[in-house]
């Protein structure tokens, strides 16, 4: 807050960031509220990149508008004490809503990082951020090869973005009756898409709710809320139900609740992924 009472510019970055990439810290250690805590700075631009270049694309996005707009904002960004398999930058699908603009997607803070080529009448959205981008890739293979169920892959990158855009078009919109509407970014790039939406972060759940409402269908969310725990990575992130398997079973779930699978596709699916519904709970500290 201080920083941005000040005009500072520059870069904050989070080098050990969220709740399950820090194997073995605690408490005071993990972190999964900054990015909502970051809302309320109005010159502070916030992004949670899963991969390199999008790293490299916010960050000359941020020296762009900092040093030769010479705009009063200035950059926290988080990434991850882990090492991961670093994927060059997707081509933008022919024809689709994103057209070419995958940078743009970046700095407006979402973008589809793979599109199904499977055919079906079950279709998934998993939206993903940082490091646990990582896990929506693998949900989206399981739901794919085991449950036939046609999964496209967001990545988000910065949920801030998002949801002050989508703010600025309603108050332009309120503002000016009769003029033509602005279109949320957001809106704009999901509303040809059919199916449910998951979003699964390493920050509380709220962060990724904050964008629900302008979603073509409900939004189901996973996020680590409660303390941090001393635990290794995989354990942390089935203790906050934020890995893989989790995100499967939510989508089924939701796909479930929309009439799009049966219930014994997802009693199986309870069973197969070991979903144990008795586990503590990550709610409670």
């Amino acid at each position: 807050w201080a920083a941005g009472d000040m005009r500072c510019k520059g870069f904050l970055v989070g080098g050990t960031a969220v709740r399950t990439t820090l194997a073995g810290e605690g408490l005071q250690h993990q972190d999964g509220q900054s990015h909502l805590l970051s809302y309320p700075i109005p010159n502070l631009v916030a992004y949670d990149p899963a991969f390199a270049y999008e790293l490299a694309v916010i960050i000359r996005d941020g020296i762009y508008r900092m040093y030769e707009k010479q705009e009063d904002v200035y950059y926290y960004i988080t990434v991850m004490n882990e090492n991961y398999v670093q994927p060059e930058m997707p081509a933008s699908p022919a024809g689709g809503p994103m057209g070419k603009h995958i940078k743009e997607g970046i700095l407006k803070g979402m973008y589809k990082f793979s599109e199904s080529k499977k055919k079906s009448n079950t279709k998934a959205h998993l939206l993903g951020s940082g490091t646990i981008l990582n896990e929506c890739i693998k949900a989206a293979e399981i739901l794919e090869d085991k449950y036939k169920v046609s999964t496209d892959v967001w990545s988000v990158t910065s949920y801030k973005q998002l949801r002050l855009d989508a703010m600025e078009a309603s108050r332009h919109n309120v503002l000016n009756p009769g003029k033509k509407e602005k279109v949320p970014y957001i809106q704009e790039i999901t509303k040809d898409e059919k199916g449910v939406f998951v979003a699964a972060s390493d920050y509380v759940q709220i962060l990724a709710d904050s964008i629900a409402k302008y979603l073509p269908s409900p939004l189901t969310t996973l996020g680590t809320y409660g303390y941090g725990r001393s635990e290794t990575r995989k354990s942390l992130r089935d203790f906050f139900e934020v890995d893989a398997k989790h995100i499967v079973y939510t989508t089924l779930y939701a796909l479930y609740k929309d009439g799009k699978i049966k219930a014994d596709v997802l009693k199986k699916a309870h069973k197969d992924l070991g979903i144990i519904p008795d586990k503590p709970n990550p709610l409670k500290a």
